[in-house]
């Protein structure tokens, strides 16, 4: 008898660091590439790239650097000016 293996977990599209540059860097998730400029999230700017690079998608509008325990709204990255910064 064949053990049952476990339920497959939710389904979320990929998100994947694509370029980094002085500025800032950018992701993919799904099938969008986003800039995520330094000036507007200066969490990043002293990261890593191994850090920027490990992200995940916890839901299709969440995005989590676990390294850097930062967790972002997708929306709040296409429009950074609907969200101002709460801490330095």
């Amino acid at each position: 008898m064949r053990a049952k293996s476990a339920d497959d977990g939710a389904s979320t599209s990929q998100v994947e660091v694509t370029n980094v540059s002085v500025h800032g860097f950018w992701v993919l998730v799904g099938s969008e590439e986003l800039h995520l400029p330094f000036s507007q999230f200066p969490w990043f700017r002293d990261a890593p790239i191994a850090k920027l690079a490990h992200v995940t998608r916890p839901s299709p509008d969440h995005l989590y650097w676990p390294d850097l325990d930062v967790d972002l709204a997708v929306e709040s990255i296409r429009h950074p000016d609907r969200f101002p910064l709460v801490s330095r």
